[in-house]
């Protein structure tokens, strides 16, 4: 059968989906990329917050009418919306066949010929959901006031290197999933319920992974999970991320290897001199704080403080020179005041972060914050994302002045969608898709092949994106 698949999401996600489309290859199934011609339509979904969601009902129902040209074409449905909605997607979008939870990669294959299909976590109470009020009975959307009341039957599946995978991202760079699940009880945040609990890989299976990408052609490994400095604490193991650090900057053919998503309270000394010290360990930390006004942090259930955030982020500095922070905020939740808002805007000033991202608060049934009172009006929220923002403009671009005539090294992702004699790269402090760009010009695109690393110099700034020339 010919396959049409759509991945939505984070790149946990994505790994997700690379991994449905190697059990469907492996078992003699054809990836297609034009929907159209496909016999399975499959949806792998997001449902992290309001806007994410209706991103993936938007393209369930797409499908859906797709689904209808063709007799016997399926549709599936995957991901943290199955895991999240199941009996509501079955109930409002009958064009579904098949739902599967995070939990449930394991029956992909069955459910793409709906033949021998079975619930793996078959003998535990599934999912389901309360609805109070009752929502409109024409509408095909889960209803936005739904309850979720989560059974015992936590996601737990994890792959591992023997897993079969097709890779989607760019030749060059892979992700790689080093733990699932999270064990946090953050008050904004769902994935713990959606991911199940905090599960590591072995560090073999991954050191294993990372040897058969590089034979596949992969030069940058970023390591990922749903807090990567929480790797081995659940099994018991003291200073596993250095350790893996460690055996992954020993494998051929690997020249970077990127971290994301590490935890403020979880991040040591030892995890920080293990980046600073590596050769291929990128200087670069990715540290979501979501806040820095203390009372705001106390109700989003944050175990930190300003002062500690502080502290912390001048310790990195101290250790590892030049190093590139990003981080995320949230604004705009309950009981967020003028004067939070302001502490949050002074914070971003005073560090100077090389990269931030601002969410808008989402409401989200299923988390403790769901409890309190929405009561940050949605034209501010979006104005204290704006101001924020602003500042974070401001700040890059005094520091991009600051790096003209600088030498550095970068990797090249392609040419450029803007110019067909310009190539687009990262700088070590750089991650594909979230960060910045460096437009590479004065050169023969042909002489620097996607994945090439080129010694470079800043010569200009346009926006948040830099431009260089190779030395």
């Amino acid at each position: 059968m010919k396959i049409g698949f759509v991945s939505l999401g984070c790149p946990k996600n994505l790994v997700d989906s690379e991994v449905m489309l190697g059990m469907a290859e492996k078992d003699g199934h054809e990836i297609t990329a034009d929907a159209a011609q496909a016999d399975v339509l499959v949806v792998n979904t997001c449902a992290f917050i309001d806007r994410a969601k209706q991103e993936s009902i938007d393209t369930i129902l797409e499908m859906a009418e797709l689904k209808k040209q063709v007799a016997g074409r399926r549709l599936v449905v995957t991901g943290c919306m199955a895991e999240r909605y199941r009996d509501e997607l079955k109930k409002e979008i009958p064009e579904i066949d098949a739902v599967l939870g995070t939990g449930e990669v394991g029956a992909f294959v069955e459910a793409l010929s709906g033949s021998g299909i079975r619930d793996p976590r078959a003998g535990v109470p599934m999912a389901f959901y309360r609805r109070d009020p009752q929502p409109d009975p024409g509408s095909r959307i889960p209803d936005p006031g739904a309850t979720p009341v989560f059974g015992v039957d936590l996601p737990t599946y994890i792959y591992d290197a023997d897993t079969p995978r097709k890779r989607v991202t760019p030749g060059h760079y892979a992700y790689v999933k080093i733990a699932e699940g999270c064990d946090y009880k953050c008050a904004f945040c769902i994935i713990p319920k959606m991911r199940g609990h905090y599960r590591s890989r072995p560090i073999e299976s991954i050191v294993q992974e990372a040897h058969q990408l590089a034979a596949q052609g992969v030069k940058e490994l970023l390591l990922i999970s749903q807090d990567s400095t929480f790797y081995g604490i659940d099994r018991g193991e003291r200073g596993a991320l250095p350790k893996l650090l460690r055996a992954l900057n020993e494998v051929d053919g690997i020249e970077w290897i990127r971290l994301l998503y590490l935890y403020p309270t979880t991040i040591n000394d030892e995890v920080i001199d293990a980046i600073a010290d590596l050769d291929k360990v990128v200087k670069y930390i990715d540290l979501p704080l979501q806040h820095a006004s203390d009372a705001v942090l106390k109700r989003m259930k944050r175990p930190g403080t300003r002062k500690s955030y502080v502290r912390l982020l001048q310790n990195i500095r101290a250790r590892i020179p030049n190093v590139a922070l990003r981080t995320t905020f949230i604004v705009g939740f309950p009981g967020e005041t003028a004067d939070d808002f302001a502490e949050l805007e002074g914070f971003i000033s005073d560090i100077g972060f090389d990269h931030v991202g601002v969410f808008t608060y989402s409401h989200e049934e299923g988390t403790s914050a769901h409890e309190l009172k929405d009561d940050v009006p949605a034209a501010t929220k979006r104005k204290r994302q704006d101001r924020l923002m602003a500042r974070q403009r401001d700040i890059v671009a005094a520091r991009q002045l600051r790096r003209l005539g600088e030498k550095t090294r970068l990797v090249v992702d392609g040419p450029s969608p803007e110019h067909e004699l310009v190539l687009q790269g990262r700088l070590p402090g750089q991650a594909p898709e979230i960060d910045p760009v460096v437009y590479l010009t004065e050169c023969d695109p042909s002489d620097f092949p996607m994945g090439s690393f080129v010694d470079v110099e800043i010569v200009g700034a346009e926006g948040y994106d830099l431009v260089a020339r190779p030395l």
